[in-house]
């Protein structure tokens, strides 16, 4: 059995060797200068980076420059980024700040031979797609008969014959931390990883991309998937990064581009997980397990499950997963959530994400949705949350690598004296760096006494487009620089580069403060690095607070121990500094010794363990409960329970399991003549007591039931009993004054809602309203508003106990403290204090039915009841035991034979 890890990135990729073109490698882009002011040096000796710098004149106003020379002397590169460089199956950083893919900053590799991208504007974007399609025409025309026009995919100038396996620098290192120690502590058995090469590949030849695909099969177990560069730049670049990484993290894309490179690049994001499911149907093995991840691959999922049917797949999502009023924004939402809800298994960093996940597919596909998951047509689909977390054992033998120890010395020598604020984050416009530095700001005006004592050190590695941002925090670190730097001190460290993993680990050790301001973050591993690192081993300082953005998933599982803020929130920001600077060695070790708890049972190999039990869990529950697998209903057994049985208890459900769905006048006129006998034949033996069950009221069941007088009857799915004996009394469940009250709220909701759908009416029972608008007149958008009322009612009632729930043509409103399974546990303790029965039959069809079997197999599993026989008429997924796929024909005739017996 093989466990496939399914990313966009595999965590390997190839360094060339040999070149097609004359120089040794593409030259690594300029180096970005630091923001804060600098003087002009002449002499370029005097830039030249060293551990000491050489002393220079005193400059004005700070020395901003020494400061840069410290952490940027090691450039970057494969050598200060890995590690262990050159060793693809070792520890990576978590959170990698790098450029975009096709870079060529670390290894020599292929660039991106993808088309331009289109246009900003949507008038220029169609003008051109013409232009486009009338080269293509030009291009056919011109091409010899019989002939192929030229390949793209080949190069006159061929890359291949020198090349070696190398850690990847994109992709998701917390997720190959997280299963290689996994794999290391024998949690997970055999992998294979499947996803890009990590560069375009349209420029290799055939030759080239096999030996690659083999040796990377052979020796590394990962799959590559090989897309043309349009279709991965496409994919990546625009849908990806221009629409899905703003919307997922609340930032919905306004300018006039977001259109067009969404009518561009959707076709594109569809190819590139087609070519993954592909991939992974072509290698898959009955009993492998498939697990998904990420906001790159949403449609697999349902790609795979549609050849796949039996597949044990699992999603997970690493970033944030936003309401439903953002995702809806989307305009191929529903294909989004379809592909999703293919898995078996759809993961969340957070208990906040999966609650998103599960609104918006109720509001927007109109389903049920519960604290476990989606009930869909045939079956359902588990939704759970559990944090990703670090590797401990791997950060620790990297931490105690003698360049870090190294670095930990000269940082303490070089900032003695002085409380360190650290902060590494990516320049972009959902990390927060921007407000993390007004906020500092705005601590050094209101706290005068710090200025000379605090120094924060903000790493942030910047990419191309976000030079609006880059310019606004370039006058922030500009105007902190010349207002509170002096000659002796400068309070700010800005770093627009990203620094070398020896120099991050040890500026972790020797911090006195981390800050993280993100926006909004799936989970953020560099506060959970920054704890592991506080334990004093390694350096004088220890136990260091953690400043932390309320909107990261790492927030909701610290529980309080950090320091949360608001990232808008500048004042409290600065206070929040303050606080961490002034906290006392008691209250750090109170909160160090929590947060560091939460570390090391979070851990990546946790994460991967729980991951994998849960989905093999659901997996088999769905097998169990899929029509397919559950056996039909054998006359023969049963007949023998009946015949042994000193009592028998009865439970069936009426509409759609004894008699077809339709109106109450509809019923009795056409309810066929076989079922009153059936039940009345049942009713002749007095070891038999009969209940039937419905989501009707009181009053239509004692209409359909007149003439049978002794049988007992369940109302409004479990809201009221009517005992079985002859008695005219009904014991309701519910009070009154609540179900009054939680009504007038709720009335008032679909009032707004009738007036807006044309043909909708709502029909009021005792202990449950129904919004119906089978009739509405626009059905498309009454099924669309429909969502939306679910949703309205469900949070403005959550505190009443009641929930709505979509079904067909419906809004359904009724009480959460009550249904059949707890009208089924009253008339069982009753019928216990004079002769409990020894044969239970229940009978239903519904997803209400579903309560009542979960009873009833409990009954069977604890031995309270002998013999226990559920039935499911229809063929939707079930936890009951039996199914009868004849219908109501099929029950009718069993229990008719049952009779018999008698």
């Amino acid at each position: 059995m093989t466990t496939f890890i399914v990313s966009l990135f595999l965590p390997y990729t190839v360094d060339f060797h040999d070149l097609p073109t004359p120089s040794r490698r593409p030259s690594p882009p300029p180096r970005l200068a630091s923001t804060s002011r600098r003087d002009s040096i002449s002499d370029p000796q005097e830039r030249k980076a060293s551990l000491f710098p050489v002393p220079t004149p005193p400059r004005t106003p700070s020395a901003t420059a020494d400061h840069e020379e410290f952490f940027s002397q090691l450039q970057p590169s494969a050598a200060t980024h890995f590690p262990k460089p050159h060793d693809p199956r070792s520890l990576v950083r978590s959170d990698s700040h790098v450029p975009e893919w096709g870079g060529g900053l670390f290894f020599n590799q292929p660039r991106s031979r993808a088309d331009p991208a289109p246009p900003d504007t949507i008038l220029e974007y169609a003008k051109a797609q013409e232009r486009a399609k009338a080269a293509k025409i030009r291009r056919t025309q011109r091409s010899p008969k019989g002939r192929q026009s030229r390949d793209h995919s080949t190069d006159d100038r061929p890359w291949g014959s020198e090349w070696t396996v190398e850690p990847a620098i994109q992709g998701n290192g917390g997720l190959a931390n997280a299963v290689r120690a996994a794999v290391d502590a024998g949690s997970m058995g055999d992998i294979f990883w499947v996803g890009l090469i990590g560069f375009p590949t349209d420029s290799l030849d055939a030759t080239t991309k096999d030996e690659i695909h083999e040796k990377l099969e052979s020796e590394y177990d990962a799959l590559t998937v090989y897309v043309s560069d349009s279709d991965l730049d496409g994919h990546y670049v625009h849908y990806c990064k221009t629409i899905l990484w703003p919307v997922f993290h609340y930032q919905i894309p306004d300018h006039p581009k977001s259109k067009a490179y969404e009518d561009h690049s959707w076709v594109y994001y569809v190819h590139l997980n087609q070519a993954f499911a592909d991939k992974i149907v072509k290698s898959y093995k009955r009993g492998d397990i498939i697990w998904i991840h990420d906001y790159h691959l949403l449609l697999v999922p349902a790609m795979i499950r549609k050849k796949l049917p039996d597949a044990q797949i699992g999603f997970f999502l690493h970033t944030a997963f936003p309401s439903s009023e953002v995702f809806r924004c989307l305009a191929v939402r529903k294909e989004l959530l379809e592909g999703m809800l293919g898995a078996n298994l759809v993961a969340f960093q957070t208990r906040e994400y999966a609650h998103h996940f599960l609104q918006t597919c109720s509001r927007l596909l109109i389903v049920e949705a519960t604290e476990d998951g989606v009930q869909l047509d045939h079956h359902f689909v588990n939704v759970m949350s559990l944090p990703i977390g670090i590797d401990p054992k791997g950060l620790s033998v990297a931490r105690e690598e003698e360049e870090v120890l190294s670095w930990i010395k000269v940082m303490q020598e070089r900032y003695r004296g002085k409380r360190l604020i650290v902060a590494r984050d990516k320049l972009d416009h959902v990390r927060g760096v921007r407000q993390k530095l007004l906020a500092f700001e705005l601590f050094l005006n209101k706290y005068p006494e710090y200025r000379d004592k605090v120094v924060m050190i903000q790493v942030a590695s910047s990419t191309t487009e976000n030079s609006e941002l880059a310019a606004t925090v370039s006058e922030i670190v500009t105007r902190i620089d010349a207002v509170h730097s002096t000659l002796a001190h400068q309070p700010l460290v800005f770093l627009r580069q990203d620094i070398a993993f020896s120099q991050y680990l040890a500026l972790l050790s020797v911090a006195d403060v981390l800050m993280i301001t993100s926006l909004r973050e799936g989970m953020n591993l560099t506060c959970h690095e920054f704890v592991f690192c506080q334990d004093g081993k390694a350096s004088d300082k220890k136990h260091g607070p953690v400043i932390l953005s309320e909107f990261t998933g790492s927030a909701a599982v610290f529980d309080g121990n950090e320091l949360a803020v608001n990232p808008w929130d500048y004042q409290k920001c600065a206070e929040a500094i303050k606080v961490a600077l002034d906290m006392d060695d008691v209250e750090k070790e109170r909160r160090y010794s929590k947060l560091r708890d939460v570390v090391m049972h979070h851990t990546g190999e946790h994460w991967c363990t729980n991951l994998t039990n849960n989905l093999a869990k659901v997996h088999d529950e769905h097998y169990r409960r899929d029509t397919m697998s559950i056996p039909r209903l054998s006359i023969a057994p049963l007949s023998e329970k009946y015949r042994r049985a000193n009592k028998r208890l009865f439970i069936l459900d009426y509409e759609g399991t004894l008699a077809s769905y339709g109106s109450v006048t509809n019923i009795i006129l056409t309810s066929p003549q076989r079922v009153i006998d059936a039940l009345s034949d049942l009713l002749v033996d007095e070891k038999n007591i009969v209940y039937v069950m419905s989501g009707r009221t009181l009053e239509e069941l004692e209409l359909i039931f007149s003439r049978l007088p002794n049988i007992g009857l369940i109302a409004e799915n479990g809201c009221f009993v009517r005992e079985f004996g002859g008695t005219d009394e009904w014991i309701s469940f519910a009070d009154d004054d609540k179900t009054k009250m939680w009504k007038e709220s709720v009335k008032g909701i679909l009032q707004y809602y009738v007036e807006r759908i044309e043909g909708s009416w709502v029909e009021e029972r005792h202990c449950s309203l129904i919004f119906h608008y089978e009739k509405a007149d626009e059905y498309e958008a009454a099924n669309r508003q429909a969502g939306d009322c679910a949703n309205h009612i469900n949070d403005a009632c959550q505190n009443q106990r009641v929930r709505a729930i979509p079904t067909k043509d419906a809004v359904c409103i009724e009480p959460l403290d009550w249904d059949k399974g707890t009208a089924a546990t009253h008339i069982f303790n009753n019928l216990r204090k004079e002769l409990a029965p020894d044969f239970l039959m229940v009978a239903g069809n519904d997803r209400d039915d579903e309560v009542i079997f979960r009873w009833a197999n409990d009954m069977f599993t604890n031995g309270t009841i002998t013999d226990v026989t559920t039935v499911s008429v229809g063929n939707r997924n079930t936890v009951a035991m039996a199914t009868l796929t004849q219908g109501t024909t099929g029950l009718i005739s069993v229990l008719g034979r049952l009779a018999k017996l008698t």
